[in-house]
């Protein structure tokens, strides 16, 4: 041993006992003596060597000439205290290089900590692989460090990164703690990943690892609203008996989703256990609670749920008011629905259009004109746009109640809004009309008119054979007019029905009021109608040809029951007006076009039958005589003579068919329905003279009376409906 002064002058030398090996040696010699290295000098002497060279192959230079042997103790103690991460990393894998290294749980916890602290999360994902490997080569258990590495990265939201290393951990069937897997869950619930997070539990109940306060309180709400109801529940009910308290999360989330899902009995569970708790509800659990009531139809308890929430301290919002009010107008509670709006408006809510208009239809459905008024007012004050829907109920309900002004000062307020009005004032002229108000009816369609809005040709053709049926003529002229001008088409049946006001018209001034309006027609039956009157020098050709030419243009696939419909109201006109031959002429081409193909029928020598129950009485008349003269042909003329003859009138046609045919002794039995007689009688019956020029020429009976009998067996209302609308088929005999 040498000894120097400053001046590097060797003072003395001097032997000593042995030189100490560094890293072989574990002890130093004082003087003579040998003393061992203190572990916590050892630890000193690696952290000074760290701090001053930091990394490389100097520092690891310096830590091969350490004068002992270091351990994993010092190693350990060592990363405690180095701060930097670069210096923890050289030092860790040194370390590692070194034979006395031995992989070591405690070392890879306490290096995770201080990457950790460093936020160095590619260094603890390398250091993972390292351990990864150390642990399948050596067996090492490193529970504490796999438990680290997850909570660590997961807390720093790596998601791949967290769920790679979760899931080579459980490759090699280690077991994780409970913070590890509320870490792993929190991390894929913050990521919106809620059936990962359901998948990190199932993981953790397979595991057999307890759940905490902490993984319930994550777990119930999450799984509550991704719909998984029954198992948040029953972890609830876990949760109490292990006796965790659940937190104020746990019950809103149950409480809102149950009663979202429709299961308000468990809801109102929930909210009356939270109370038993001792904890406060919400004003958000109040309002989600009364939604769910709401919309569920349960209003009574939606509004003692309403009625805590105010005693509770708290002011319903907007969304609230408009909910329950629209909901108590619509279930037609229009005292409670009104006192709440009330209530919204003195609260400083302004309405929305939705609930106006909800409140203002069911006001209007109930049909209380000022209520539905004052809320229309109230609402164009408040500078809102009613919809279409408010503006409809409430006009229906002004033309209900007949206020014509009010409906069109509504109206045109409609129009000035940017409305298409036109379905609007239609639909108001309808109700006049259904409401046989015709007068209403013809004053509002003049409004219509003078404010430039136009209705369809249904609606005017529906006014007119309203119009028609009051016997306001000169009134339906006119709408005829607009209804043919507007390229409208006058039908068979239209036409039928005015010519059946005129069969039992009995006034001249309205007879010349409805000819007009034939004319006005312009269809081509009336051109026959007026043709079937003048002679065969204006017709130039016989009436039965022309009779047939007329037929011949029907188009009987489209038209067949109203051109049976027009048969029957025509034949009574030919018999009131005494054109009986005509009249036959008609009901000869008719039968010859199968309009009625049943009312023939010749079974052989058994029976022959006339069935005149779908005709009017004309027709039933003029079938009656003309049929029976062909009866009376065959079997004159050619021998043949059935058993029995049957005329099938029904009950309305038996009185007027029977007291026709009595008048020439005929022998002829009248039944309830039927008008029966053997065929030999008929034969001689047919021999007399009387009834040979009754079946030729004219039956024997003036108009007035025929007429008179009419009137009794249709009673005036009745034929008044059947003309206007036809029934298809005819109803029996009533085909006036």
């Amino acid at each position: 041993i040498d000894y120097l002064d400053e001046s590097g002058s060797v003072i003395y030398s001097g032997k000593g006992i042995r030189s100490v090996e560094p890293g072989i040696d574990d002890h130093v010699m004082v003087g003579g003596l040998r003393k061992p290295i203190l572990n916590i000098s050892a630890v000193a002497k690696i952290v000074e060597v760290v701090k001053r060279w930091k990394w490389g192959p100097d520092m690891e230079t310096q830590l091969d000439k350490l004068q002992f042997t270091p351990n994993m103790t010092h190693i350990v103690q060592a990363l405690k205290i180095i701060e930097d991460s670069d210096a923890l990393l050289s030092l860790f894998r040194w370390a590692k290089r070194q034979p006395w290294y031995l992989p070591n749980d405690d070392c890879y916890v306490m290096l995770f900590d201080k990457l950790n602290l460093s936020r160095e999360f590619d260094g603890i994902q390398t250091v993972f692989e390292e351990m990864v490997s150390d642990s399948s080569v050596n067996g090492m258990s490193s529970f504490g460090a796999y438990n680290r590495v997850l909570q660590y990265l997961a807390k720093a939201e790596k998601l791949e990164v967290t769920f790679c290393c979760f899931k080579k951990i459980q490759e090699l069937d280690c077991e994780l703690d409970t913070k590890t897997y509320n870490s792993l869950i929190t991390l894929f619930l913050t990521k919106g990943l809620p059936y990962k997070a359901f998948e990190i539990y199932e993981n953790m109940v397979k595991d057999g690892c307890s759940l905490d306060a902490s993984t319930y309180d994550m777990m119930i709400p999450s799984l509550a609203k991704s719909g998984r109801l029954d198992v948040a529940f029953k972890l609830f009910q876990e949760m109490k008996e292990k006796n965790y308290r659940p937190s104020s999360g746990i019950f809103v989330s149950l409480v809102d989703t149950m009663g979202k899902a429709g299961r308000l009995d468990t809801a109102m569970k929930v909210y009356m256990e939270m109370q038993g708790f001792g904890l406060r509800p919400s004003g958000a659990m109040f309002a989600s609670l009364i939604e769910s009531f709401v919309k569920a139809g349960k209003l009574d308890t939606a509004l003692r749920l309403w009625d805590d929430m105010k005693k509770a301290g708290f002011r319903p919002n907007y969304g609230l008011y408009t909910i329950i009010v629209e909901a108590h107008a619509k279930s037609g509670k229009l005292d409670i629905a009104m006192s709440i709006f009330s209530d919204m408006e003195k609260a400083g809510f302004l309405p929305t259009p939705s609930t106006y208009s909800s409140l203002l239809e069911m006001q209007a459905a109930s049909g209380q004109v000022d209520n539905a008024m004052k809320l229309y007012n109230s609402m164009a004050n408040a500078g809102l746009r009613p919809g279409l829907s408010t503006y409809t109920s409430l006009l229906t309900l002004l033309a209900k109640k007949k206020l014509v002004d009010v409906a069109a000062k509504i109206l045109l307020e409609m129009k000035s809004m940017g409305y298409s009005v036109e379905v609007n004032a239609s639909d108001v002229l309808m109700v006049y009309i259904k409401d046989g108000s015709i007068d209403l009816a013809l004053r509002w369609l003049r409004f219509m008119g003078s404010s430039g809005i136009r209705t369809n040709n249904f609606i005017i053709r529906q006014l007119f054979e309203s119009s028609m049926k009051n016997g306001l003529y000169e009134s339906a002229k006119p709408l005829l007019e607009t209804y043919v001008n507007a390229a409208a088409r006058v039908d068979l049946i239209l036409y039928t029905s005015i010519l059946a006001h005129l069969v039992r018209c009995q006034d001249e001034v309205n007879e010349r009021h409805l000819m007009s309006i034939l004319s006005s027609t312009n269809h081509k039956a009336h051109a026959f109608l007026c043709g079937l009157f003048t002679g065969p020098e204006q017709r130039k050709q016989p009436v039965l040809t022309f009779v047939r030419e007329f037929f011949q243009g029907i188009d009987y696939e489209l038209e067949e029951g109203a051109a049976k419909y027009f048969v029957n109201v025509l034949l009574n006109y030919l018999v009131l007006m005494g054109q009986i031959n005509r009249a036959r002429c008609v009901w000869k081409v008719a039968y010859e076009n199968k309009l009625f193909p049943k009312a023939i029928v010749f079974d052989q020598h058994i029976a022959w039958s006339l069935d005149v129950r779908n005709l009017s009485v004309g027709a039933a008349l003029i079938a009656v005589v003309h049929t029976l003269h062909r009866f009376r042909k065959r079997m004159l003329y050619y021998g043949v003579v059935p058993r029995r003859i049957k005329l099938v009138t029904g009950p309305t046609l038996r009185i007027v068919i029977a007291q026709t045919l009595s008048s020439m002794e005929s022998p002829f039995e009248v039944s309830k329905v039927v008008l029966r007689a053997p065929g030999d009688s008929v034969l001689e019956w047919f021999k007399k003279p009387i009834v040979q020029q009754f079946l030729l020429n004219e039956i024997p009976s003036r108009s007035e009376i025929l007429m008179h009998k009419l009137n009794t067996l249709f009673p005036s209302s009745a034929p008044e409906i059947r003309s206007l609308s036809p029934p298809k088929p005819l109803l029996p005999g009533r085909g006036m």
